[in-house]
């Protein structure tokens, strides 16, 4: 591996933790058929999103798009719950790491990406202000990947 490039990732670094359970409460509104309602149970306490938000994003035509991938969330949560923080070898990759974060992203993203960059020896941040709502740009993530690997 010559270069690692990371998008916004989810590590908790033991700060503002998801409950235990969650991916098994989520798994149960799945099972139960109610993907809607799994959805949101993971934006409010996976990511963090304020109910005024989750209500707006309800509304959009994204959202719809979105239940159908609701088992994809009990899967999202259980790997975040089990690697909440980087462990002592994945900090200690010998690489280059770049880990792009959207300038208007989820706070808790943020935060965790500058965690990683600060405790990484090899680590850059670059925010991207092309990438929005947790949202790669496509065009500016090949920007910056193709720069680096120049």
């Amino acid at each position: 591996m010559r270069a690692l490039f990371l998008s916004e990732p989810p590590f908790h670094f033991g700060v503002h933790e998801p409950a235990p359970d969650l991916p098994s409460r989520i798994q149960a509104l799945v099972d139960a058929g109610d993907r809607e309602e799994a959805v949101v149970l993971f934006q409010r306490e996976a990511v963090g999103l304020p109910d005024a938000m989750i209500a707006q994003f309800r509304a959009t035509d994204a959202f719809a798009g979105v239940v159908p991938l609701a088992q994809s969330t009990v899967y999202d949560a259980t790997l975040a719950r089990e690697l909440s923080t980087p462990t002592d070898a994945m900090l200690a990759v010998d690489v280059p790491v770049t880990i792009l974060c959207g300038e208007q992203t989820f706070p808790f993203l943020s935060a965790a990406a500058e965690r990683l960059a600060a405790a990484m020896p090899h680590a850059e941040l670059i925010v991207s202000p092309e990438s929005v709502g947790h949202r790669l740009d496509a065009q500016a993530a090949t920007r910056i990947v193709a720069a680096r690997l120049a």
